[in-house]
């Protein structure tokens, strides 16, 4: 019942994913959720992003930032990061605008990957839409509350998930 919920795979940080070797295994386009994903929520593109967005740009892998918050916010941290498309208001989990943004970077669900920290909009969409998903634990812990309650939902089925991988590695 939960594992449309399960992420392919979940790590600390969207930065500790080797871009390089996915790229290639094929991928050429990855859709990222911003706040608390690429950066703390609300904040504008670090150093840190700018660098790492560039080096997906070097390695020819097209970004596409994908969310539920509003034009200003999404447009001043792709801005900031100079590379990339968006859509904003993006209505995760619903699956359409997944699409849309494989359509506008010209790839498909074999050639793309999601990143983002909430199980219930970004990945569950993401799986429902059949792209490779990887969940990262959220950068700040200081967050709004209805984001506050949606984790809550989350740790049982994070814990359901991890005894699952567990088993799958004994």
């Amino acid at each position: 019942m939960f594992k449309r919920f399960y992420p392919d795979v979940y790590l600390k940080s969207a930065y500790d994913i080797d871009f390089y070797n996915l790229w290639k295994r094929g991928y050429r386009g990855v859709i990222f959720d911003i706040d608390n994903t690429l950066v703390e929520h609300g904040k504008p593109a670090d150093e840190r992003s700018i660098q790492f967005i560039g080096r997906l740009k070097a390695l020819g892998i097209k970004v596409f930032f994908l969310s539920n918050n509003k034009e200003p916010r999404v447009k001043s941290f792709r801005d900031g990061v100079g590379y990339g498309e968006y859509i904003y208001k993006a209505g995760k989990p619903g699956v359409a605008n997944y699409k849309k943004a494989m359509e506008l970077m010209g790839t498909t669900v074999e050639t793309t990957i999601f990143v983002g920290d909430q199980l219930f909009t970004d990945v569950w969409g993401a799986n429902k839409a059949g792209i490779f998903t990887f969940l990262t634990e959220p950068i700040d812990p200081k967050e709004e509350i209805q984001i506050v309650l949606k984790r809550i939902l989350e740790k049982p089925v994070l814990a359901m998930y991890r005894r699952k991988k567990k088993k799958e590695s004994q």
